[in-house]
């Protein structure tokens, strides 16, 4: 059936993205609006009032009298919206609560309001326009995708307010607008059990042979979906021609009556499906789905050591970042396809940068948006209708450039997470390259990696975690760790310094067991971090975070220093 309304709504996001490019070439002043637009909505609201919101007059005003603060700060205010009062941080009615994951640290609760929620919104259809400009001039048309996140809420607070993971409230609030560029279902999102919700998206998706796009918050889960086309190609090609749905798939019953209802046979498409599969041995993305234009997920931070597996998926096709983005908020829009530089979203919050120089200080002094300098780390502070202040959420990112007046910003690291035998901090970016580096360099695919501490405090040294992709084989492992080894010597200046004073002892290389990261996974979401919020580490400090998991061989450096 034709969707008139895509047409429609890709002009909307193409004039959105116009609007949002004109912005740029003022951004200071655009900045200064949105600062005092929100201090004058918020003036009354009872954080308004301890900070004196209705007095400030001025940015250094601001920056005076509110402190820059982390979320624990913040919590008192959140539990008592939790509980059911209002005026507390925004004078809106919280109509969400956005819920992290907790996969990279303490779980917290983001307060979201229609006013919140319309400025991200405002972002997302900036970005979809800028897609569409990329793809036109490829030649390459924007339309349908996949999705397969799930739309579960974690429940109600005692005051009423539905919560859970921010994606959950995002596509509630928005199921109208993202029903318009689904190629699957809204109802394929309702299935508790992942693999069940991954199968049905799939089995539907694959009716339409001229899907465009395909969408994930991160770039494992995006080769997860990949691997389940591929494990259960078979079983999808079958029911997709009978038009049934798997028995062995655990989904609620009104579910698969409202799945069923919509599902009917189509031998048609089946069996094109069943020649690729017998011709290639396998579906792939790009096999199944030839007019395929794009894939967006998150860029920066780990993404590239996932992205080297890419092209075996997906040929040459484009990836977006789209949005960089938290439950807290939206800090940039992506310009362009098979980029990772995006433009600082100055309509969705005011942004400070803190000076890499400046961290450690008690009360840093920050600098404005067209203040940062090139080639510059920065920890990154917002202040938007989430109610938060100067928030502190840790991100640390990398100013590339500038678009127009506006800065293009990568996310390198959260702050904080990082690793040390002693005191050399390496940090989840560093060992991200450093394994992207070894993969080209020794021809191999690692299913994924963690580096973690020896369980020896006295004569630290850390542990290379690794377990080889199905069908990889590391022929000189010994070789593998000294490379590791070279490589963070001239990554982390810190940690060559130490290595040869004998502050750190020589690294240990460990291959794990096939299965091993799906296990580690697996107690992660045993935790309560929702699937499609998964975000794995690549660094621990926790000397117990792989404790069961079998080690297959333990290598050992040759020659230390």
């Amino acid at each position: 059936m034709p969707n008139y309304l895509l047409p429609l709504l890709t002009t909307v996001a193409r004039y959105a993205k116009s609007s949002f490019v004109k912005k740029t070439c003022n951004t200071e002043a655009v900045q200064e609006k949105f600062l005092f637009k929100l201090l004058r909505d918020h003036q009354d609201t009872e954080i308004g009032r301890l900070y004196g919101l209705r007095d400030i007059k001025t940015i250094e005003q601001f920056r005076d009298r509110v402190p820059i603060l982390p979320y624990s700060s913040y919590e008192p205010y959140t539990n008592r919206i939790f509980q059911g009062e209002s005026n507390i941080l925004t004078p809106d009615p919280v109509v969400y609560l956005n819920l992290t994951s907790g996969s990279t640290g303490a779980k917290k609760l983001i307060p979201v309001t229609k006013r919140f929620q319309n400025s991200l919104r405002r972002a997302n259809l900036a970005s979809m326009g800028f897609l569409a400009d990329a793809l036109s001039k490829q030649k390459r048309k924007f339309g349908k995708l996949l999705l397969t996140n799930s739309v579960q809420l974690l429940g109600r607070t005692p005051g009423g307010i539905e919560y859970g993971a921010a994606s959950v409230g995002v596509l509630r609030m928005g199921k109208f607008l993202y029903e318009q560029i689904f190629a699957n279902p809204f109802e394929t999102l309702l299935p508790h059990d992942s693999l069940s919700r991954h199968y049905v998206c799939l089995l539907f998706a694959l009716r339409d042979p001229y899907m465009r796009g395909i969408i994930a918050n991160f770039p494992m889960l995006i080769l997860r979906i990949c691997d389940y086309l591929e494990r259960y190609g078979e079983e999808l090609i079958r029911d997709l021609g009978k038009g049934t749905i798997a028995s062995w798939l655990d989904l609620e019953p009104e579910v698969m009556a409202q799945l069923e209802s919509q599902l009917i046979p189509n031998p048609t498409r089946a069996n094109e499906l069943k020649i690729i599969l017998n011709q290639s041995g396998r579906l792939t993305p790009k096999l199944v789905w030839p007019h395929l234009s794009f894939v967006a997920t998150a860029r920066g931070g780990t993404s590239d050591f996932y992205f080297q597996r890419f092209p075996g998926y997906f040929e040459d096709t484009p990836v977006f970042g789209a949005v960089y983005s938290s439950a807290e908020a939206t800090f940039s829009i992506y310009p362009d396809v098979d980029t990772d530089g995006s433009i600082l979203a100055i309509e969705t919050g005011f942004f400070e940068f803190i000076p890499e120089d400046r961290w450690e200080d008690e009360h840093p002094q920050t600098i404005l948006a067209t203040e940062v300098k090139v080639g510059q780390c920065y920890r990154l502070l917002t202040t938007n209708y989430s109610g938060f202040y100067r928030y502190d959420i840790g991100d640390v990112v990398e100013v590339v450039g500038f678009y127009n007046t506006a800065p293009l910003i990568v996310f390198r690291y959260r702050r904080g997470g990082t690793l040390s035998a002693t005191t050399e901090k390496t940090t989840e970016y560093h060992v991200t390259q450093i394994f992207q580096a070894l993969q080209e360099e020794f021809g191999i695919f690692l299913e994924d990696f963690c580096v973690t501490l020896s369980e020896n405090i006295v004569e630290p040294y850390y542990l290379i975690n690794i377990e080889l992709r199905r069908g990889q084989k590391l022929d000189n492992p010994e070789l593998f760790l000294a490379s590791f080894e070279d490589k963070l010597k001239e990554a982390n200046t810190s940690y060559s310094v130490k290595r040869p004073d004998n502050y750190i002892s020589a690294p240990r290389l460990r291959i794990l067991a096939e299965g091993s990261f799906a296990i580690l996974r697996q107690r992660q979401l045993a935790k309560g971090v929702p699937d499609s919020q998964l975000k794995f580490p690549h660094i621990s400090e926790d000397r117990d975070f792989l404790a069961g998991l079998v080690v297959e061989k333990e290598v050992r450096m040759r020659y230390s220093s």
